[in-house]
């Protein structure tokens, strides 16, 4: 593993060494070992994340060794540079019709995706459902029985390199149309409410106990969110902005299956 990163290093600081079929050779092996989980982008380390900087330039390099070349599947065409995911039932993965995911991105055993779509580098846990038109960034990691619902957008972060990528942990359940982006954390068992959107910037206000408890980039563990605004003063005014609502918290005895309507309920909001 140390050869391949140190020839990655290398072409990442000289890109001539990408005509070199060893530079070409030790990427694709960095995406054969993302395609099956022996490699991730990010992976938990304690309570935090770490993020593997080499493998993220290995995908930013594998796009200019690949040529463009016209993908068939039944009727329909694609004209890509990046092979499409094979052998969902040797994997273990229900893939519904239109569902796609692209070559170097992993889904573990027993994940569902509905007419969706993961990228490149992205991986994917046991049991987890990909809803109906929800998209997975490049890099994203979405933890194990994880309900992204319809429409959800989780933005990857490839660029820049250092940066972490938009993480959904665990048993997490995100609502119809959230759109999760910039490295934005969501920690275990957390449920969002349909709609929310998060930044890395977004006010995430925890308006549970006598004072507010503000917090952006990551949403605590067990959270149950909804979206929101806040008054800000610009000069023409005073305007609201948008921002997430941490409305109550998820029982650790609490069915992890529990529905996002169930969720909310228990607080009496309904989204």
């Amino acid at each position: 593993m140390e050869n391949l990163q140190g020839i990655i290093e290398a072409a990442w600081t000289d890109r001539s060494l990408l005509e070199q079929s060893s530079t070409q050779d030790a990427i694709r092996q960095v995406i054969a070992k993302l395609e099956v989980g022996a490699l991730r982008v990010a992976e938990p380390s304690g309570d935090d994340w770490k993020v593997n900087e080499w493998v993220k330039k290995a995908v930013v390099l594998y796009f200019p060794i690949q040529q463009m070349e016209t993908i068939e599947v039944g009727p329909f065409e694609f004209h890509d540079k990046i092979p499409l995911k094979k052998n969902y039932a040797e994997l273990g993965v229900r893939v519904v019709p239109h569902a796609i995911a692209r070559a170097g991105s992993f889904l573990e055993q027993g994940v569902i995706m509905m007419p969706s779509y993961v990228n490149i580098g992205a991986w994917v846990g046991t049991g987890t459902m990909v809803d109906t038109w929800a998209t997975v960034g490049s890099c994203a990691q979405i933890g194990r029985h994880v309900h992204l619902s319809g429409g959800v957008g989780i933005g990857g972060v490839l660029e820049p390199l250092q940066a972490t990528p938009t993480i959904i942990e665990d048993n997490c359940f995100i609502g119809s149309r959230c759109i999760v982006v910039e490295g934005v954390r969501v920690r275990k068992e957390a449920v969002l409410g349909a709609n929310v959107v998060l930044t890395k910037s977004t006010k995430i206000i925890d308006i549970t106990g006598p004072e507010e408890v503000i917090y952006t980039g990551e949403v605590p563990e067990r959270s149950v969110v909804i979206p929101g605004t806040y008054t800000k003063s610009f000069p023409a005014g005073d305007y609201q902005v948008a921002c997430a609502l941490i409305i109550g918290k998820r029982k650790a005895s609490t069915d992890k299956k529990v529905s996002l309507n169930d969720a909310l309920r228990t607080h009496n909001v309904a989204v």
